[in-house]
């Protein structure tokens, strides 16, 4: 299981991505249609046509990482939302990759301070 640090931002791609994309592909992407910097260290999803594959990609101090599973069953759920990325809550993407429905669920009203 991947461990989502708490305090990252995380972009989820809902354009359908050719999975075989490396780094040069991907970081093309994050560019052109995200619209990021692949640079910030910011999480980066990605998900084929199917949505049974998916790829996180960031950056960390030294280079990028890529990190890919593959579902044996079953789909990963796009959460709501309009354009060509969604901003997820590393909550939201833990919740994802274990197979929650992020449209069905709703979190509950927590104090979150300004700024």
């Amino acid at each position: 299981m991947l461990n989502v640090p708490t305090p990252v931002r995380v972009f989820l791609c809902t354009v359908a991505t050719d999975m075989r994309k490396s780094f040069s592909g991907l970081h093309g992407l994050i560019v052109e249609t995200l619209r990021q910097d692949p640079l910030s260290g910011d999480w980066f999803v990605f998900l084929n046509r199917r949505r049974d594959r998916l790829k996180v990609m960031t950056w960390e101090q030294d280079g990028f990482a890529i990190w890919y599973k593959q579902l044996q069953r079953g789909t990963f759920a796009l959460p709501a939302g309009e354009g060509d990325s969604v901003r997820l809550s590393s909550r939201e993407l833990a919740l994802l990759l274990t197979g929650i429905d992020l449209k069905q669920t709703r979190p509950r009203k927590r104090y979150q301070r300004a700024g």
